[in-house]
């Protein structure tokens, strides 16, 4: 075992001291040390109850004969840090969890590992860490949380709330019919309710095959939640008596799957993110051009909010990510001898899997629409690629043409917003928002939330090499690559310019010549680097364009 390194033999009796400080057996030292990698703390409401299911995976160790190792790593909450400085700490701290957590695993010699997470980068800071370590690795979320509906009987979640603010400031909604939805739209625990980013990354870790079916879907408050993590807790001892190992299913295959029921759910635009991030660390190729192949052939077969009403609960009681998978299968989509948790092929895991709910999860053969919920732009603006939620987009808007309107941060463009500057036919332009200019690449749901609660969702598109909440709706393009801050070309736009948008044909183009760009290169400054200092300027001066994961380099 890992672990005989600081346990075994006569001169690790020192080793043993410690561990017998703290309570341990010798019994309980001879047996397989599961680190237990726990994201709980009490200011993200998708991990405050992460320590009950802990408990529940630390009774399921016990139970397969294993020592479970409890320690802890850190969760921000993108809800709590939109709108300010917070944000720009939020996609940072994904870096800090994988280290956080190479550097506990490797420290202690762990010989298993089952992650916790929860909320949005903490899924994949952990990936990036499982596939980094290559240990016997195991995920279980907390699960997401329910969603009620309102007096007017619809489905409410946190982006209900944003909406609201937009209509408040639009003067279309009275202050106490505000205070209803900040009062209900988030009604207890788990990770927000909707296919935002965090439930989008714990329903890719199913698709992956690193974690038990039911990962992405079961509710946090359901007692099948606690099973789940108490089975999660008995199969990682099986994974260490096999030596399945996180690379063993993490491999080009796996990726193949995530890419391909991403885009049958409709996930967040941060996966595309998350998933080069962690493709990075398995030493998996990765192309944003083949994102929008696995697109051209997968069906769009669920529309939860944003794109429409259905949630999380609605997917999981229609039979969840595996009857998706069953459903692509019958296309032949996936790659089924990918290798699983389970110890057989993914074909073997998802067999027997069915839609229950027809109306959550569409056949095959009538989709939302017969290409993928995810579309990668490319053009004059973004020559390494831009990013679109293409399921939450209105059909009106799929293709525009429009006036940029061209703010350097996010605070100005809400502010222009707010004060009813930006009008129908627009394109609102939020750039110096990258990974290292903003720095931080900042989400913009403030903005995007402003705009469809004033009713503008369906006339106004916004562009940006920042990010977007898995929450936002509409023509909200981001992750435009090269980002302002290194010289891409969304630095050199103007006001007034004319910006074409053509989603089907994957374009994106500033309606401007070659020569005058080159003029303008030449005429226009890039604006210096914003003041920062701490762990976010190193971060600015180390991290990757978004088109590459917005990873840190080390040169």
């Amino acid at each position: 075992m890992i672990s005989d390194q600081i346990k075994k033999g006569p001169e690790r009796a020192p080793h043993r001291s410690l561990l017998k400080a703290i309570g341990y057996t010798d019994n309980q030292i001879k047996k397989p040390l599961i680190g237990v990698v726990n994201s709980f703390n009490e200011i993200v409401p998708g991990h405050v109850h992460l320590q009950q299911i802990s408990r529940a995976v630390k009774d399921g160790i016990l139970a397969a004969g294993g020592t479970p190792v409890e320690f802890n790593t850190i969760a921000v909450c993108d809800g709590i840090s939109m709108g300010h400085t917070g944000m720009k700490y939020s996609l940072a701290s994904r870096e800090l969890i994988a280290d956080s957590v190479e550097c506990m695993a490797r420290a202690h010699c762990f010989d298993g590992l089952v992650f916790i997470p929860s909320c949005d980068k903490i899924v994949p800071g952990m990936l990036m860490a499982a596939a980094r370590l290559n240990l016997p690795s195991i995920f279980v979320s907390g699960g997401p949380m329910l969603s009620l509906t309102s007096d007017e009987g619809k489905a409410m979640d946190l982006n209900s709330v944003f909406e609201a603010v937009g209509a408040y400031m639009a003067g279309n909604m009275e202050e106490d019919r505000l205070s209803y939805f900040e009062d209900n739209a988030c009604p207890g625990c788990g990770s927000c309710s909707g296919m935002f980013t965090a439930n989008s990354m714990n329903c890719l870790c199913e698709a992956l095959g690193i974690a038990l079916s039911g990962n992405g879907t079961i509710p946090a408050v359901y007692a099948h939640r606690l099973r789940q993590a108490k089975a999660t807790g008995e199969r990682i001892l099986s994974l260490v008596k096999e030596n399945i190992t996180a690379l063993d299913i993490l491999n080009e295959k796996a990726f193949y799957n995530a890419f391909t029921v991403d885009m049958a759910l409709g996930c967040s635009t941060n996966s595309m993110l998350h998933l080069a991030a962690i493709a990075n660390e398995a030493g998996v190729p990765f192309d944003l051009k083949k994102v929008n192949e696995i697109s051209a052939k997968t069906p769009n077969l669920c529309h939860l909010a944003p794109a429409g009403h259905h949630h999380m609960q609605d997917l999981y009681q229609a039979g969840g990510v595996y009857a998706v998978m069953s459903e692509l299968n019958k296309k032949g989509l996936l790659e089924l001898d990918a290798n699983t948790i389970y110890g057989v092929a993914m074909g073997e895991a998802i067999k027997g899997a069915k839609v229950l709910d027809p109306n959550v999860i569409r056949p095959v053969q009538t989709p939302y629409s017969e290409t993928g919920g995810i579309a990668v732009l490319f053009g004059s603006i973004a020559p390494n690629g831009a990013v679109v939620k293409r399921s939450a987009v209105a059909k009106e808007m799929l293709t525009h043409k429009g006036p940029a309107r061209v703010f350097d941060s996010e605070e100005e463009a809400i502010a222009a917003i707010y004060a009813g500057k930006i009008t129908a036919g627009d394109v609102v332009v939020i750039r110096y928002e990258g990974p290292s200019g903003g720095p931080g690449m900042r989400e913009m749901l403030s903005p995007t939330s402003a705009i469809a609660g004033m009713g503008l969702d369906k006339q106004v598109a916004l562009i940006t090499d920042g990010r977007f909440s898995g929450a936002t709706r509409g023509a909200a393009i981001g992750h435009i690559s090269p980002e302002a801050a290194r010289g891409g070309p969304i630095a050199y736009i103007k006001e007034g310019d004319l910006v074409s948008i053509d989603i089907p044909h994957y374009r994106i183009d500033l309606e401007i010549s070659e020569e005058e760009m080159a003029k303008r290169r030449k005429d226009m400054q890039v604006k210096p680097p914003r003041e920062v200092s701490g762990y976010i300027k190193r971060y600015a001066g180390m991290v990757s364009s978004a088109d590459k994961g917005a990873v840190l380099q080390s040169e």
